[in-house]
Parts: C-alpha cells; sequence; structure tokens
C-alpha cells in the first residue's frame, strides 16, 4: 500500500457524511482522484441530531449516485406530507390525468450515513480515510493547494488542487480558509424522539404550523416514525423544568396529532435549544463548501439533507474538469457559488425570516389558505415546500392572483392562529414586520408536479 504522503490526488473532501460521500462519488467519475476524510473511525458513524427526511429536489442526486434501488431495499419511505393550519389541513394529491406528485425518502441517518459513505468507499478514484482529520490548509501566494492532515499514523501534507469543507455547521475548514459566517438567531427550539408502530393517517408525513410553534412526525424506515416539537423560545421554561411531561403534552395537544401513548417510545427525548442558522460564501481561491459548512438552516424545514445532496451535485457539475487541471478552477468555483445560491439563496432567506417566531406574513396567509382549500394550490405549495421551485415562482403573479380568487370564494369570519398550549408570555418576535417579497412572471398557479427528473431553477 503507498503511504499516504506519497500518494497524488486532485481533491481532498473533509467529511464522509451525505456531502462528502455524495461529492466524492460524483467526482470520481468524472475522472478525478478524491481523498475523503472522516474523522470518525467507525463506518457506521452517523448524524444524530437530523429531521431524517430527503427533500424531493434530492430525488435527481440519488438517482445519479444510483442509490434508489438501496434506499428502497432498506425500507426508506416516500415522503408523501399533509399540513395543519389554521385554514385546515393542507393535503397535496397528484391531479387525475397528470404525473404522480415528486417524492423522495424519509430515512434514518443510521441508515443512510453508512449505506452513501460505503457506496463511495467503492467507487473507482476515492479513498476513503476512516480516522483522519483536517487539521489546516496548506496554502501558497494566497490559495490553498492541500491540507493537513491527522490520522492514526501522524500527520501528513496532502497535496490537491481543491480542498472541500464537508465538515458541518462549525466547518474547519472554512475557519481554516478565513471564509466569514454570516449568524442568524434562531428563535425556536427543537427536541425530537423516535417512536415504533405510531399510528399515522394513510402512513406518511404530518406537520403542524401552529403560528409561531411547529411539529411534525415523519414515518421512516424499520417502522419507526420521528416526532419533532418545535416551539417559540417563550415555552423554553416549561422543557427545562419537565422536558418528558412538555414534550409529551405538546404532542397530545396536537389538532390530529398521532397517539404517542399507543406506540413504543424507543430514544430518548433529544434536540437543541439554540440552533442559528449560518450562511458562508461557499467558495474561495482552491476551497469549496457544500452541505450544512456553506448553509445551515432551520431543522424545521428539514432541507439539510437535500441541500447537502444537490450542493455535492453541483459541486462536482462545476469543478470536476478544472480539478484534474484542464481548466480554470476559479472561474469554475465562481460558477458553483452562483449556482449555489441560486438554488438554495431565496429559500434560505425566507427560512432566516420565519425563524424570528412570527406569525404567518400577508403572503403565506394568502397562499397557506388558497393551499387548504384548493388542490392546485396544494399542489403548487408542494413543489414550494419540496424545495423544487423558488420563492418568486411560487410566489409569482398568476399564482397569487389564482390564490386571491380561491379565498374570495370562501369568504367568510377570519379565523384565529390554531389554538394550542397555553402561553406564559408574550410570542417572541410576534410583532416584528415581514420583509417585503418580490414576485416574478412564470408559472401558473395551477402547475401540476414536474417529473423527479427535471431540474427547476428558482
Amino acid at each position: 500500500m503507498t503511504a499516504l504522503e506519497d500518494r497524488v490526488y486532485d481533491v481532498v473532501i473533509s467529511g464522509a457524511s451525505i456531502a462528502g460521500s455524495a461529492a466524492a462519488i460524483l467526482l470520481a467519475r468524472r475522472g478525478v482522484r478524491v481523498a475523503l476524510l472522516e474523522r470518525r473511525s467507525d463506518p457506521a458513524a452517523h448524524k444524530v441530531l437530523c429531521t431524517h427526511y430527503l427533500q424531493p429536489c434530492s430525488y435527481p442526486v440519488l438517482e445519479e449516485l444510483g442509490l434508489i434501488p438501496a434506499l428502497e431495499a432498506a425500507g426508506a419511505v416516500r415522503n408523501e406530507a399533509r399540513w395543519y393550519t389554521r385554514w385546515g389541513w393542507i393535503e397535496p394529491k397528484a391531479a387525475p390525468s397528470g404525473p404522480e406528485l415528486p417524492y423522495s425518502y424519509n430515512v434514518r441517518r443510521s441508515t443512510l450515513d453508512p449505506l452513501i459513505r460505503s457506496h463511495a468507499a467503492r467507487t473507482p478514484g476515492v479513498d476513503l480515510l476512516m480516522g483522519h482529520t483536517v487539521k489546516g490548509l496548506v496554502q501558497e501566494a494566497g490559495r490553498t493547494v492541500g491540507a493537513r492532515v491527522s490520522g492514526p499514523d501522524g500527520e501528513v501534507e496532502l497535496r490537491a488542487r481543491l480542498v472541500v469543507g464537508a465538515d458541518g455547521k462549525d466547518s474547519p475548514v472554512a475557519r481554516f480558509a478565513g471564509i466569514g459566517t454570516r449568524t442568524h438567531e434562531n428563535e425556536r427550539f427543537s427536541y425530537f424522539a423516535h417512536f415504533r408502530n405510531l399510528p399515522l393517517r394513510d402512513g406518511i408525513t404530518h406537520s403542524w404550523f401552529l403560528e409561531p410553534d411547529v411539529a411534525y412526525a415523519m414515518p421512516n424506515d424499520d417502522g419507526v416514525t420521528v416526532v419533532a416539537v418545535i416551539p417559540g423560545k417563550d415555552r423554553l421554561p416549561a422543557f427545562r423544568e419537565d422536558l418528558e411531561d412538555a414534550f409529551t403534552a405538546f404532542v397530545r395537544a396536537l389538532p390530529g396529532g398521532p397517539d404517542i401513548d399507543s406506540a413504543e417510545r424507543i430514544t430518548k427525548i433529544t434536540g437543541t435549544v439554540n440552533y442559528p442558522l449560518h450562511s458562508r460564501r461557499p467558495g474561495a481561491p482552491g476551497v469549496a463548501l457544500i452541505g450544512d459548512a456553506a448553509i445551515t438552516s432551520d431543522p424545521l424545514w428539514g432541507v439539510g439533507c437535500g441541500w447537502a445532496l444537490q450542493s455535492a451535485q453541483w459541486l462536482a457539475e462545476a469543478t470536476a474538469t478544472a480539478a484534474t487541471g484542464r481548466g480554470d478552477l476559479d472561474q469554475a468555483l465562481a460558477a458553483y457559488v452562483r449556482r449555489h445560491r441560486r438554488g438554495i439563496g431565496g429559500h434560505q432567506h425566507l427560512a432566516v425570516d420565519y425563524a424570528k417566531g412570527r406569525p404567518f406574513n400577508p403572503f403565506e396567509r394568502l397562499m397557506f389558505s388558497a393551499a387548504a382549500r384548493d388542490e392546485a394550490m396544494a399542489r403548487h405549495m408542494h413543489l414550494f415546500a419540496s424545495r423544487l421551485i423558488g420563492p418568486l415562482r411560487f410566489l409569482n403573479p398568476v399564482a397569487l392572483a389564482h390564490a386571491s380568487v380561491v379565498n374570495l370564494r370562501h369568504r367568510g369570519p377570519r379565523p384565529a392562529p390554531p389554538a394550542h398550549l397555553p402561553r406564559s408570555v408574550p410570542v417572541t418576535g410576534a410583532q416584528r414586520p415581514a420583509p417585503q417579497t418580490r414576485t416574478a412572471t412564470s408559472v401558473p398557479a395551477t402547475a401540476t408536479a414536474t417529473t423527479r427528473n427535471e431540474r427547476q431553477t428558482p
């Protein structure tokens, strides 16, 4: 076996979870020699604090990776969903003469992470190095040309044209490269637990938007359902006083909520009381960031896994040729940065605003209420919630006009915000004004779901 310091790589990737493993596979298939580093030594290591939800925007990436058959065999659940609002349930369904609604999968990270990591290890051109950590970057003339890597046999220097940070929200690679972080506070906290044999209507994902509190129940592989509560921080004292009681009471009070008393809880209640949103420029000379290293969004939306896969694909498409020395790497990285911002920037902007713990703004009230009353609007919302269209297409003038007509047909007393547990203090951030939202001209509101293979640009 060639000593590590004598091996030649085009790309060094720090982090062998979803983003890093996907990027390694897609780059290697394009002729790139990849060192895939994972700080943990256990091949079955996985992320625990996760929604286990792969947005439908991830399906084309999973298909390109060739993982669909393995996911289906592992029992991953196709993620149909319904959402509760003050106007009732939003339940997207395919049009009678149209294609099926786009979907991806709910699958636990304990299943997904080892699966995609082992797939990367079997890919020609990828060296998976477990128990190896990036301790610093090698820089020359103002650009990164490699990484200092610590492993079981000591520290070595790996030269590469590109170093990729797939190392999470606190990204050491970003810190070593001097890439700044924009931090946005999250006025909600979250706790979740796993239940076995939890009855859910139709066996699909349920979400509750209680303004500002949120909750969801997501069925996963092996008959396990993730139940999460995401309340405003004014509820935090009750959860700190008695986590078990507060969590259970919250779920029991959900309108049409799951009967957790009839199911077996198989994990402890886990969560975080402070999960800010991070945004970083995803490229610098000789460095790229993917997954949570580039964008850490609100876990409420379950976008992290999907964006990890998409950003890996965008990086491979933009930089593979240049990473092998047959193109301008700076231009390739600039193209990746533009693609990343175009695909995620608008969604993250709205997530940052909603993380203030506010109730729905006027545009959201218009669209959510119409989606609860009209099948075409429900399908339109499904495309947006699936991250298959961006905010501008979601709020295009035709969609807004159609939503207005739907709501005029159902005029009546304005419904109150959904009743839930009593609050002891005013809702944090509820009085903050919502930002102005721009609209664009495209896509009728009656648009049905696109095929899973069609990549859409916001």
